[in-house]
């Protein structure tokens, strides 16, 4: 399913966070966010799994305007990871996966035979399995992480928004959870504050600067050292990966301005 941020507009408090910003995220591909603090990346995320109302502008599911939409079948389309994700009861760590299944089931359904074996699937790819009745609370941040993500897989959703997935996870999981991303299905809109990770990971990448579109297209296209400088304020070689051949930024630490 395509998502579309058409003119995607919030003021809050009189200051404007985003100004009038436009991206396209074709169906199937994975569009990554990059931008300073402060550049309206995360505002943007709440926009598209409407935590936020957009001052003006509209947030498109294929032909549907997002507004337009029931908030259940808002949810069953978008699935969304946060920065603040956090579980406050000590759940289970298959109660917390099962917490998914909710947009898809009425009043208080039970979880159906479908919906505990797509729980355990999803535990399984991300390498949970063993922690499923363990309580969330005493798993360590980056267990925790793996475990929300599961939560949103296990929605099913056609989209998925995720902001700053891979904190508080070590360099293999980081790896292992943006290919799974790449492998997963949804069309997924993800903001990754790593640009070495972005360019590995995202077909596409959109730049943000003090709320607006500055850059946007292939990893190739937009990590340029001159963009990267003028955005970041940091200077940096860019090589092609030894492997696969996309951009990878090397940074002086005497060069920064």
């Amino acid at each position: 399913m395509r998502l579309v941020l058409d003119g995607l507009t919030v003021v809050s408090d009189g200051r404007g966070l985003v100004h009038d910003l436009s991206l396209e995220v074709p169906s199937g591909q994975v569009v990554g966010l990059v931008g300073p603090n402060g550049s309206g990346k995360s505002t943007a995320l709440r926009c598209v799994y409407r935590a936020l109302r957009p001052t003006r502008g509209t947030v498109r599911l294929g032909e549907d305007d997002l507004a337009r939409l029931t908030p259940r079948r808002g949810a069953q389309l978008v699935a969304a990871m946060t920065q603040d994700g956090s579980v406050g009861l000590d759940f289970t760590v298959e109660e917390v996966v099962a917490l998914g299944r909710a947009p898809h089931l009425r009043g208080g359904q039970a979880l159906g035979h479908r919906d505990r074996e797509l729980c355990h699937e999803v535990m399984e790819r991300l390498g949970i399995r063993h922690l499923a009745r363990r309580g969330v609370l005493t798993l360590s941040g980056g267990e925790r992480q793996r475990v929300l993500l599961a939560r949103t897989l296990a929605q099913e959703p056609r989209i998925l928004v995720l902001d700053e997935p891979t904190n508080h996870l070590d360099v293999r999981h980081q790896i292992e959870l943006l290919s799974l991303l790449r492998r997963s299905g949804p069309t997924v809109l993800i903001v990754l504050h790593d640009l070495n990770l972005a360019a590995a990971a995202c077909d596409r990448i959109g730049v943000l600067s003090r709320g607006r579109l500055v850059a946007a297209g292939t990893p190739g296209d937009v990590l340029t050292a001159e963009l990267v400088a003028k955005v970041f304020g940091v200077t940096a070689g860019v090589v092609p990966h030894p492997l696969t051949g996309a951009p990878q930024l090397l940074y002086s630490l005497d060069s920064s301005r």
